[in-house]
């Protein structure tokens, strides 16, 4: 089990990826597991056969325990390979417990498309690669749409959907995920670690935060046309789709800075303000849900912002976040608008003092006034921001007014994109 972070005291196996008798290659997804901070997909420390698995699935060890054997010897033996060779990493027998290494960026992504599997691989994940070759895709004829021109898990779907003619659902910020698996009613069936870490928090947050909650409506009209007019060109100047969340995370930026307790936290009798924003973007999973954060994102330009918060989304859907990835928050942000939600009451991610939902962009009619003072009305994108923040500490005059500079920055957006 590998050590993914010093707070890290143990992990659950959730997943073997191979079983007894599998060849493995160096660096090959091997299992998944789950902890109080992540969960993750584990590499194989070295290539061979997985000759025997120690731990199996739903089991809860502690850090350093050994939860199966790579070697070259006959499988169920757990054999250390021959003294001879073991200056070869590649016929030594490994102990699966090995840390990860964290994730690199995505490499940029050549020009010209790849013709070929090993050049798909460098733009794609493991977990994209074996869903590609379970519904016979070709990664070569997939346009990717992550950071430096990634292929996602949405990407390939989209492409097996539109090979088999299936309808396309509405344009959002992300796809409703199906269910991983069908309940059956009358089962009992026990909770995911991630499940119960979830349940354990939201109640933690709501006994330790006196929650309140305000809405603010912001014509976002001016900003849907903006991108609308250079999602293309953004995508192909930069390698990265232009989507909303940045002008969102880049407005809560500008109105922390001007009402620095909302980006504070409570430290006993003590109120902790925090030097920089470090944001916390909530992300929904098939599995559950998991907020990575983008650090010292006051210092990043808005073309950072974007690559960041695609970066955390990608590497969070894939199982590839580290420990680090989720910690550290002092402002979170959350998008329940995605799947069609008008607005949200979000629950406060802690020790954060404030949390931002973001509801559905939708087209409404809108009394609008002139220059000259003239009422009219006309079609609008509409969006509906609340804001849930800890009363211990932040006033309801404060938080409306943070509000209001944020409905203020993004209806009069004059900030460069890109």
């Amino acid at each position: 089990m590998p050590q993914m972070g010093e707070s890290i005291v143990e992990g659950t196996i959730t997943k073997w990826l191979k079983k007894p008798g599998d060849k493995v290659q160096r660096d090959e997804p091997l299992f998944e597991i789950s902890t109080d901070k992540v969960d993750a997909e584990i590499p194989a420390p070295a290539s061979g056969i997985l000759q025997e698995i120690k731990v199996t699935e739903g089991n809860t060890v502690q850090v350093n325990t050994v939860v199966g054997v790579i070697g070259d010897g006959v499988v169920g033996t757990g054999a250390p390979a021959r003294p001879a060779e073991r200056s070869s990493p590649e016929a030594t027998a490994s102990h699966a417990s090995a840390t990860p290494r964290p994730a690199a960026p995505p490499a940029p992504v050549p020009s010209a498309s790849p013709a070929h599997d090993d050049d798909s691989d460098l733009r794609s994940s493991p977990l994209v690669r074996k869903l590609a070759r379970e519904h016979s895709v070709d990664l070569g004829k997939v346009h990717g749409t992550g950071t430096g021109g990634r292929i996602t898990k949405q990407d390939v779907l989209d492409y097996v959907d539109s090979r088999s003619s299936a309808p396309v659902a509405a344009p959002a910020s992300r796809p409703v995920p199906a269910p991983t698996s069908v309940a059956i009613p009358g089962d009992l069936v026990p909770m995911t670690q991630m499940r119960k870490i979830i349940a354990q928090r939201m109640i933690e947050s709501r006994r330790t935060s006196a929650h309140v909650h305000c809405m603010f409506e912001v014509d976002l009209t001016r900003i849907v046309n903006l991108r609308n007019k250079l999602k293309s060109s953004f995508e192909q100047r930069y390698g990265a789709r232009l989507t909303f969340m940045p002008f969102f995370v880049r407005a809560a930026i500008i109105a922390l800075q001007q009402y620095p307790i909302v980006n504070a936290s409570v430290d006993g009798d003590n109120i902790r303000y925090h030097q920089h924003v470090n944001a916390g973007i909530a992300v929904a999973l098939d599995w559950g849900l998991i907020v990575p954060v983008l650090k010292n994102a006051d210092e990043l330009n808005f073309l950072g912002l974007q690559r960041g918060i695609t970066d955390l989304g990608e590497r969070a859907r894939n199982k590839k976040l580290m420990p680090a990835d989720v910690e550290g928050a002092t402002f979170t942000i959350t998008n329940p608008g995605q799947f069609g939600a008008v607005f949200g009451l979000p629950i406060i991610n802690q020790p954060n003092a404030a949390i931002m939902g973001i509801g559905g962009i939708t087209k409404q009619p809108l009394v609008v006034t002139d220059k000259d003072g003239a009422d009219s009305i006309a079609i609008r994108s509409v969006v509906h921001l609340t804001l849930g923040y800890d009363h211990r500490i932040i006033d309801g005059a404060v938080a409306d007014q943070f509000m209001a500079l944020v409905k203020k920055t993004l209806e009069g957006w004059s900030e460069e994109v890109g």
